[in-house]
């Protein structure tokens, strides 16, 4: 009987498993959407999830669908008006020639995106406009500076509850007072961000070496559709941080803000309204819907009651052992079912689970920075991937394993350490 029971559980888990390979080796070159939302028709068709249950999943995801729509439109309204190319002017001036000195540039901007937009936002908004200045300074090899947007978007996410939306699932309706989080994790994020930068720049040292970066780079004019565009992601950052201060949701701000922006760009243009729907990456919200339909599923088998009782028992017998081993555990478990699952499993077991603050952070820190060493890590990562494929580039998840390998476990120790030091 016992072995009857646990069948349909096995089969959960494997169908979860096939769904998150194929969302991370992408088969056939299919896109990722397609393979998490046939994984999620599986669970249903097979009779292991009740399409009323199924459902729910797909609604649960709601905050992060309007968010990212909002996100998505505000970018590409952006991008067609010229916002990103007169930026890229902007920074490449600067560089002065020097390859190095356009590094840092972009990935102070980057932290700076990351820290009062999201990261989701840095990887949608930060990477065109990087291409954009890479292409500008007339570099041979883009890929250095596209690889800061990818990294600095998961190492600058806890600097604050609204740089990444995993934080505010991780601590739901506990959520540290902002005085009391910036002396959690202002030293664990000065840390992640400082030895991200550190062995990216080392990793890059030789390709940036060999590049040249144009110093007569003739003056972008912004147009006023341009400067209206720009104002409406500033705006937007304002209205996030108000948001997250009032302990609300970010998604509907987020898709108010994007498509009042986009509203007065195209009443502005007369026009433009199909040019800019055609190229939004609309595949990102199957995608996420079949991820949160993945994460019904498996909360279906009992491993949330199991998972909270483990880490219950842990954290209140040894909770500093506890914090590293579950933040370095998290870490990993994000590469393998992406930090959007992980971070709701896990942020759902430490709301049951009660475990002290330390051991919360500690985990918010993996499900955070733990991305950073797969190209299917975290939404910010696809998101960045999506907007790479646009530019005629492409990173295979070998490639970027490779980087990340080096720059996530060094920075993610030192983060744990700044954690529990403070």
């Amino acid at each position: 009987m016992g072995a009857l029971t646990l069948t349909p559980n096995i089969a959960t888990w494997a169908i979860a498993a096939l769904a998150t390979l194929g969302v991370i080796v992408r088969p056939f070159s299919w896109p990722e959407a397609i393979w998490a939302v046939l994984g999620a028709g599986a669970l249903v068709a097979l009779g292991l999830l009740a399409p009323a249950t199924a459902w729910d999943g797909v609604l649960k995801g709601t905050d992060v669908y309007l968010f990212l729509v909002g996100m998505m439109l505000m970018s590409e309204v952006a991008r067609k008006e010229g916002l990103f190319d007169w930026l890229a002017s902007i920074a490449v001036r600067a560089a002065k020639g020097s390859a190095t000195r356009l590094f840092t540039l972009v990935y102070l901007v980057g932290t700076v995106v990351t820290v009062f937009l999201s990261n989701d936002a840095c990887a949608v908004v930060l990477t065109p406009a990087v291409y954009a200045a890479t292409k500008a300074a007339k570099v041979e090899n883009p890929l250095p500076y596209l690889f800061i947007c990818a990294f600095i978007a998961n190492a600058a996410s806890f600097v604050l509850p609204i740089s990444n939306p995993a934080n505010l699932v991780v601590f739901a309706e506990h959520m540290p007072p902002l005085v009391r989080w910036l002396g959690l994790f202002a030293l664990p994020s000065v840390l992640a961000i400082g030895t991200t930068y550190a062995v990216l720049r080392l990793t890059q040292a030789k390709t940036l070496r060999g590049q040249q970066v144009a110093t007569d780079v003739a003056a972008v004019s912004l147009s006023r559709t341009g400067l209206v565009a720009g104002l409406g992601i500033v705006a937007t950052g304002g209205v996030l941080i108000g948001a997250s201060a009032l302990g609300l949701d970010l998604g509907l701000p987020t898709f108010v803000a994007g498509l009042a922006t986009t509203i007065v760009v195209l009443l502005l243009k007369r026009g433009g309204l199909v040019e800019v729907a055609k190229d939004v990456s609309w595949s990102v919200l199957p995608l996420v819907a079949g991820l949160f339909v993945l994460v019904e599923a498996l909360e279906k088998t009992g491993v949330l009651a199991m998972l909270a009782d483990l880490l219950k028992g842990y954290a209140h017998a040894a909770p500093e052992a506890t914090a590293w081993g579950a933040g370095g555990l998290v870490a990993v478990l994000c590469n393998l079912v992406n930090n959007l699952p992980a971070g709701l499993i896990a942020g759902a077991a430490v709301q049951a689970a009660h475990v002290p603050e330390k051991v919360a952070g500690a985990i918010l820190i993996g499900i955070d920075l733990g991305p950073n060493l797969s190209v299917t890590g975290s939404l910010a990562t696809i998101l960045w991937l999506t907007a790479i494929r646009r530019e005629g580039q492409d990173v295979g998840a070998w490639t970027f394993l490779k980087l990340g390998l080096l720059v996530m476990p060094p920075a993610l120790a030192l983060a744990l350490a700044g954690l529990l030091l403070v």
